[in-house]
């Protein structure tokens, strides 16, 4: 089970960095495949598996576990820039590397993992917690990078940012599609399942694109600190908040699979807009990449 929904996600995030290497991708070309991902297949995706199943064997207790858990991460790891501390230029993208997750990623190893079935979960889970993610992140952000906002431009920034989310807006729509339980028409679930279908693949391409190796030497020792946050503490912290709220089999299962993801690769795009290091953003990318084969491992081996 582990070599059969590990090793074609990693293997098509080390071609992406293989191809890049070699020319056959660039920044334009990556930038380009992004952006449709991001506002186009990849909704479509979420839309089309969350709502054309049924909703009555979704458990909201996995939504509970989630907020629970990452909201104590996030404030073990505030306490630890505060202590220790972290530089305040780093202190923004460091605490998103400690709790955000790569989607995409949990999208592939969840569908090879569990089926549609767990994607069902899976889109219910992160259609509450990016909300929630993308309120922390940027509070934190503009906390430490000493932007100067007042109280309604710091809301309406979040509130824009959630908005227009394509991820959190295809979530919502499937899920409330999914309520009527009429499926969809043969030629709509053709349409859906051929766009779909390049989802994935070119997703993970692209985040191998985007990895750059250069900068986790100069800053090994504070991506550690955050991938074991990220890696261990969450996944440590996510297990008994599931148990908490008495989620078992497949939400178990599902929720395990997000608490050991990666850090996302949109810690670097808000780093750059709110005035956090980027390089050490990218740095912590590439080592909770890297590092996050193993609590992957231990959670399909486990639950």
């Amino acid at each position: 089970m582990v070599l059969e929904s590990l090793f074609p996600v990693f293997a098509l995030v080390l071609l992406g960095a293989l191809l890049k290497q070699w020319g056959m991708t660039n920044d334009p070309f990556l930038k380009t495949a992004d952006r449709l991902i991001y506002f186009i297949f990849f909704p479509a995706l979420l839309f089309w598996k969350i709502g054309g199943g049924a909703q009555s064997d979704l458990d909201f207790g996995l939504c509970w576990a989630g907020l629970l858990a990452v909201l104590g991460v996030y404030l073990l790891s505030t306490a630890f820039i505060l202590l220790r501390p972290v530089g305040t230029f780093q202190a923004g993208a460091f605490s998103q590397a400690t709790y955000r997750f790569n989607t995409y990623v949990g999208v592939a190893i969840v569908m090879n993992a569990t089926g549609e079935a767990g994607l069902r979960h899976f889109g219910l889970l992160i259609g509450v917690l990016i909300p929630f993610i993308n309120v922390l992140a940027v509070t934190t952000l503009i906390w430490f990078s000493g932007t100067a906002l007042a109280p309604g431009q710091q809301l309406k920034m979040t509130l824009k940012a959630l908005i227009s989310n394509p991820l959190i807006v295809a979530c919502v729509c499937g899920l409330l599609y999914s309520r009527l339980g009429i499926g969809f028409a043969p030629f709509i679930d053709n349409t859906l399942a051929l766009g779909a279908s390049i989802t994935l693949p070119m997703a993970l391409l692209s985040i191998g694109g985007a990895l750059t190796f250069t900068t986790v030497r100069a800053y090994l020792p504070l991506t550690a600190w955050a991938a074991l946050f990220k890696l261990v503490l969450l996944p440590i912290m996510g297990y008994f908040s599931l148990r908490l709220f008495q989620v078992s089999g497949l939400p178990l299962r599902v929720g395990m699979i997000f608490f050991a993801l990666p850090a996302s690769t949109a810690l670097y795009v808000l780093s750059a807009q709110l005035n956090s290091d980027t390089r050490y953003a990218s740095a912590a990318i590439v080592l909770s990449t890297i590092l996050s084969f193993f609590p992957l491992t231990f959670v399909l081996t486990r639950f």
